[in-house]
């Protein structure tokens, strides 16, 4: 392990090997916590690597539980980190979306590096975070939603819980967490908290065999597709990738209030999804409507995104999403 922090404090990158000998120990418990901390203030600092990031998400896709979700199922997994607090919308979204009729397999945790993780808004949804796997499989195929929470799937991350708590902010983790989903997943809404992670990303989940995938970060530093300015998109098409903007002018969305979107705790961000899905309209359904269409269009239901955006806002605008919610919290 020194070896491998020394070439960190050098600046000096890890090659897939290394990296998934660092994480292999890391993951086993043979590493102690004061080098589980430099590892990842190091890695931070000097700025992690695709090859880096692939270490992590092998060993830790390697070790997980696995889930045998839908052919179809989706994620919208983000990296968390981007420092702005916002309300809960990769999660909201993803419930959108199963309310939607799509199948969606969300991956998520309590908070780690923000004020509200998904799991920690779910639960305030009454919304069951504990699920095994062939619950979670069930969930899907009965009202589109299920949820994996990381610390059952991933036994090994006991190891770094304590220390990515100590450190209290963003870390590879938050990287290789949306990348290794139990359900090993084919469509993912991938939302990044730096525009130099976009290719990155794009070529991980490349080299992970997805299908179809949107790799967002927005130009007001938001790791989801804002609707205050543009966001950078890379989209990962059967192996394809593309470059492309979304511009929320040209869907004519005209909004300026950026604490419309600002969260709190968890039990503030939760009466706020539920007040969009009662059809309140304001900033933050904007928000989630347009992640959302990300995820219609990833789940090829739809391929033009201001159609998947207007389909869902007529959804979301109904009231009837709340339905849904309750459908998911009875059971």
């Amino acid at each position: 392990m020194e070896k491998f922090l020394k070439k960190l404090q050098n600046k000096e990158n890890l090659d897939f090997g290394e990296s998934k000998s660092v994480f292999e120990e890391m993951m086993s418990g043979k590493v102690a916590e004061k080098q589980i901390y430099d590892f990842l203030t190091l890695s931070s600092e000097k700025g992690e690597t695709s090859e880096e990031i692939a270490g992590g998400v092998y060993v830790l896709r390697n070790k997980a539980t696995q889930v045998d979700a839908p052919e179809e199922a989706i994620d919208t997994c983000g990296t968390g980190g981007d420092g702005k607090n916002t309300l809960n919308i990769s999660t909201a979204a993803a419930l959108l979306l199963s309310s939607f009729g799509i199948k969606v397999a969300k991956h998520g945790n309590k908070s780690v590096s923000s004020k509200c993780g998904s799991a920690d808004v779910l639960e305030k949804l009454n919304i069951k975070i504990d699920l095994g796997p062939e619950e979670v499989v069930t969930s899907i195929k009965k009202n589109n939603f299920g949820f994996m929470f990381a610390p059952i799937y991933h036994s090994a991350m006991k190891h770094v819980g304590p220390v990515r708590k100590k450190i209290g902010k963003r870390t590879i983790f938050n990287l290789i967490g949306p990348l290794s989903s139990p359900a090993n997943v084919k469509r993912q809404v991938v939302g990044v908290f730096d525009k130099k992670l976009l290719n990155v990303f794009a070529n991980a989940l490349k080299n992970l065999n997805l299908k179809k995938a949107f790799i967002v970060n927005s130009e007001d530093g938001l790791d989801e597709i804002s609707p205050y300015a543009k966001t950078n998109v890379v989209q990962l098409n059967n192996g394809d990738i593309k470059h492309v903007i979304l511009n929320p002018s040209d869907i004519n969305i005209k909004v300026n209030n950026f604490s419309h979107i600002v969260g709190k705790d968890p039990v503030y961000n939760s009466e706020k999804i539920k007040e969009i899905f009662q059809g309140t309209d304001n900033d933050f359904s904007i928000a989630v409507c347009l992640n959302a269409a990300a995820g219609l269009i990833v789940a090829e239901k739809i391929n033009d995104f201001k159609e998947a955006y207007e389909k869902l806002r007529k959804h979301i605008l109904s009231g009837k999403v709340i339905e849904h919610i309750t459908n998911l919290s009875n059971d």
